[in-house]
């Protein structure tokens, strides 16, 4: 969306979604989470496409009600990338590594769990 959320047609798709609110908004991305997800376990290519841009679209939509644009949570990739490694997670700072509390400074190795792996 490169326009305020104001400014969107309300007839349009993305008007009627911003007038059923954020916690619809918010909803909808967590349903478009889950349908990509499924479609992942699946191996669905095509599907799997097709839900993701769905879940993009609706995330993009909600960030811009809340005024926040796509480029800050790039760029917030990126500083984890520059600061931790792609493959590192930053634990929340309520988060336990092995019943000890985990620093926020300290990034977390993820490491799959190959009990809770998806059977193709």
């Amino acid at each position: 969306m490169r326009r305020e959320p104001s400014a969107v047609p309300e007839a349009s798709r993305t008007g009627k979604l911003l007038a059923q609110g954020r916690v619809r908004m918010a909803r909808k991305v967590g349903e478009e989470a889950i349908e990509v997800a499924i479609e992942a376990m699946r191996g669905n290519r095509g599907a799997l496409v097709m839900e993701a841009a769905d879940l993009l679209y609706n995330l993009v939509v909600l960030l811009a009600d809340l005024e926040i644009a796509p480029d800050e949570v790039l760029a917030e990739l990126r500083r984890r990338e520059l600061a931790y490694g792609i493959a590192e997670k930053l634990p929340k700072s309520d988060d336990l590594i092995n019943g000890v509390a985990a620093s926020p400074a300290k990034p977390v190795q993820v490491r799959p769990n190959p009990d809770k792996r998806c059977k193709r």
